[in-house]
């Protein structure tokens, strides 16, 4: 019994699966590319899971000592299957290590960022999504507006999702912005 016990997934283990196909899932949207102009590379797939996860996060941080071990969970999921997708893009296996550490670097840099963009004004969270998703590729105006808009709308969202049903492994996104134009108000 003890040794069935060693292989068992945790009821935490199988929330962070279910929440971390969720966030892929919505990652993985046309839209964030075709529309917004997201680089439709290795490291603009990265950004767009990474901003995704990093939602799902902010909200169980609300309740950290109920959803601590969930939100380890979720991390580990994340970077156990970006050390797997490296593996089968065919980095060495000496080199995949440094390039994980690389991107769980990156993505602690994102979670500080869109913490602190989230509590400031329009502009700084704008600042924060051109530096981290787009960066020398910056489109105008427009796209990172309807980015930080989409980011702003999906906090408050999961705000009023229930605990439980995180706890549970689930959640949704609602659609992909649209791109504004850049004199358009908001």
């Amino acid at each position: 019994m003890a040794l069935a016990n060693l292989f068992r997934r945790s009821t935490e283990t199988d929330a962070a699966h279910r929440l971390y196909l969720e966030v892929v899932k919505q990652a993985r949207q046309p839209r964030f590319f075709a529309a917004l102009g997201v680089p439709d590379t290795v490291q603009g797939r990265f950004e767009m899971i990474a901003l995704h996860a990093f939602l799902v996060l902010h909200r169980l941080k609300r309740h950290h000592d109920q959803s601590a071990r969930l939100a380890q969970e979720l991390f580990d999921v994340m970077f156990d299957d970006m050390d797997r997708n490296l593996r089968e893009m065919g980095t060495g296996d000496l080199g995949v290590g440094k390039r994980v550490k690389r991107l769980a670097e990156q993505f602690y840099g994102r979670i500080a960022a869109y913490e602190a963009g989230l509590a400031a004004d329009e502009a700084g969270l704008c600042r924060a999504l051109k530096r981290n998703i787009y960066g020398a590729e910056a489109p105008d105006a427009g796209p990172v507006r309807a980015m930080a808009d989409y980011m702003r709308r999906e906090a408050g969202a999961l705000g009023a999702v229930p605990l439980a049903e995180l706890l549970a492994g689930r959640v949704g996104f609602g659609p992909p912005p649209v791109s504004r134009r850049p004199g358009e108000k908001l």
